[in-house]
């Protein structure tokens, strides 16, 4: 069997709360992610599993223990090769979609191969390759103020699979639409990961996490639950 594409050994994340309190925002969580899985983190507000996107999204690192990605320790890496892990190995889809306002939507999804200097032709190609993945060649010269909420989603995730990363992470990707459209995003995210995408996708909503291969529940900053998901049951990771 491979190694895991992500491993994470005892991880915590703890905040100082004035003299001699701590918050405890992970306590001591493990669990392994294999390469082309479709996993929901889920939980309520305040339960970690926003920590532990930022943790596994390289945006923080933990207090103590361990989190390999691709093989590489990256818990313990400084900035400058975190924010490098970040532009290459992780695609970011965020509830806000976190577009730029006056440009197209392909010069949005360029901006991770601006930031690895890639060359125009090269660059201009692959972002339009990542506009047909998402299926709006048709809209690529738009800004987002001319695009549906839905269509400003897909470009950012074609924005996020322009790099090929070895993980797309979704933070509440369907948070800001109405329900259709949610539902098209989460379809897109299924064909995205029959195509070979290991995608990670941070929710509270059941219906959301349930479109996933495997449930991993956060409570109090630990893992509540870890289930694969068959035929609309969730079934306990072995």
């Amino acid at each position: 069997m491979s190694a895991p594409l992500i491993r994470t050994h005892d991880l915590w994340k703890t905040y100082p709360m004035g003299v001699d309190n701590e918050i405890h925002a992970l306590s001591g969580v493990s669990f392994e992610i294999r390469r082309n899985e479709y996993v929901a983190i889920m939980g309520p507000s305040g339960s970690g599993k926003s920590t532990l996107m930022n943790v596994i999204g390289c945006l923080d690192t933990p207090t103590r223990g361990q989190y390999w990605l691709n093989g590489r320790l990256v818990s313990d890496m400084d900035d400058d090769e975190l924010a490098r892990i970040r532009n290459k190995e992780i695609g970011f889809v965020f509830q806000t979609f976190n577009l730029l306002a006056r440009a197209t939507a392909l010069h949005n999804v360029e901006l991770p191969l601006i930031y690895s200097g890639v060359a125009g032709v090269a660059r201009r190609r692959r972002a339009e390759e990542a506009m047909s993945m998402v299926e709006l060649s048709d809209r690529q010269d738009h800004r987002p103020a001319e695009l549906s909420g839905g269509q400003r989603q897909r470009v950012a995730v074609a924005r996020a699979l322009v790099n090929s990363p070895s993980i797309l992470l979704a933070d509440e990707p369907t948070g800001n639409l109405d329900s259709k459209t949610g539902r098209e995003i989460m379809q897109l995210f299924g064909r995205l990961h029959a195509e070979g995408n290991t995608i990670i996708l941070v929710t509270h909503e059941r219906e959301v996490a349930a479109c996933a291969q495997r449930i991993v529940s956060i409570l109090d900053g630990k893992i509540a639950s870890d289930e694969h998901v068959v035929q609309g049951e969730a079934l306990p990771v072995s």
